[in-house]
Parts: structure tokens; sequence; C-alpha cells
């Protein structure tokens, strides 16, 4: 009775102690302004910038970024709805009848993608700009690879980096608004799951966005698809979403 007695302080002063940071519970963070949802271990902080697209155009974007120690959780947003009026606006200050940069052919694009429809060719091609960025990083590429949250298709990218620490990241489209979600954890520490597992998509309403069968920006779900038909038959670009 006496040592358990004795212990009974030590063990009150070990649950009123907080709990290391790296214990504590992660939050899942919200934002209904930019329509997505993602656990991280605090609140972010929030920067707006501007994106250069593949086509030049200037986006507007944001990036919610938390640091914890040598570990490093981020998602950026860009917003292509406003890809076509950038491009328009574009195309009205292009000097005409010279070869300028406006209408200079860019990576292999026809003519077509210049001028007031390059919007089109821009949105398309955003997935793979913004893997560009991390492919062209002085670090190995461990994975490269296609994939889904909530049968939203997109890219997931693995690096190693020169220090050892690793980089995790998935990148997605959905109705012309890119997310990047990027963690970098030390060497030798296991993968961000809670982080990695956790994004999801909202609509306007706030509700979390499934489809009921795999969506290509723009497309919307495959026209073959029998989640398009009967009841719940095509919708354009929204592809037949299920709340």
């Amino acid at each position: 009775m006496m040592k358990m007695w004795r212990l009974a302080p030590v063990m009150f002063v070990l649950l009123v102690l907080p709990r290391p940071a790296a214990a504590q519970e992660w939050i899942e963070y919200s934002n209904t302004r930019d329509r997505f949802t993602v656990n991280l271990p605090a609140q972010p902080t929030i920067r707006d910038f501007t994106y250069t697209s593949w086509l030049d155009a200037k986006l507007p974007a944001r990036v919610y970024t938390v640091e914890r120690g040598a570990e490093r959780y981020s998602v950026t947003f860009v917003d292509y709805t406003v890809a076509e009026r950038v491009h328009v606006e574009k195309a009205k200050n292009c000097p005409q009848g010279t070869q300028t940069p406006c209408d200079a052919a860019i990576a292999g694009t026809d003519s077509v993608a210049q001028g007031v429809g390059a919007w089109k060719y821009d949105v398309l091609g955003a997935l793979e700009h913004a893997c560009e960025a991390f492919l062209k990083r002085d670090a190995k590429v461990t994975y490269f690879a296609w994939a889904t949250i909530d049968r939203i298709t997109g890219r997931q990218i693995h690096l190693t980096n020169p220090d050892g620490s690793r980089t995790f990241v998935e990148i997605h489209m959905l109705e012309n608004r890119l997310y990047i979600f990027e963690a970098t954890v030390p060497a030798r520490q296991p993968e961000p799951a809670l982080f990695q597992q956790s994004p999801r998509f909202l609509d306007e309403a706030g509700r979390p966005v499934r489809y009921p069968d795999n969506y290509a920006n723009m497309y919307g779900i495959p026209e073959a698809s029998p989640a398009r038909q009967g009841p719940q038959g095509p919708r354009g670009g929204r592809g037949g979403r299920q709340p």
C-alpha cells in the first residue's frame, strides 16, 4: 500500500502534463471558400499569390501551410475558373501582324492553342504543368502514377530529397479548380498517412463530393459509364455527381 501511495503523485503529474506536440491530435481543416477538407497538425497559415499557368496566364492562388519541426504540410489552390477571362484579356493586348509570344507555338501546341481559345488548352494541361514543377526538382522521383480521390482523377508523386527527407504529392482538379496536396517528412520517418489519406473536395454548399465513376476535369465521367444512364443521366462537366 505504501508503494502505491508513493506512486500516486507521480502518476498524477504525468496525467496533467501537456502532451508533446507530436502526440497531440490533428484537426480536420475545412475550407468552404476553396472547397476542400484535409487533416493537418494545426491551423494553417494562408498566403495569396499569383500562379503562372502552362500558357503563361496569371491566375489567383492560395497556399495553406503548416510547419511542425522538420515536417511541412501544404495545400495549394489555383483558380482556373477565371482562365477564360484571363486569356481573353491577354489576346486583346497582343500586337497584330508580327510574330510575338502571344501567337508563337508553345510546347508543341497548334495555332488554336493561342489567343481567345487558349484557355481550354491551358486548363487541359494544368495537371501536367503542376507535375512538371515537382519532376524538375533536385530530388529523386520514386513514384509517379495516376490516382483518384473520391473518383476524382489526378496524379501522385513521391520524391526523395538530397537530405534524405521525403515529399509526397497529390494533384487533382475539380470543376477547373486545381489542388496540390504536399507533405515533406524527415528521413526514416513514416509516410504522413494522416495527411495523405484525408483530402476531400466540397461542392458549393460545403458537402463532400464523390462521383459514381472516374471524373476527369472538363469531361466529367465517361459517356459510356453506366452511372450516366437512367434517371441520373449525363450532367455535362459535373458527370452525374452523387452527394
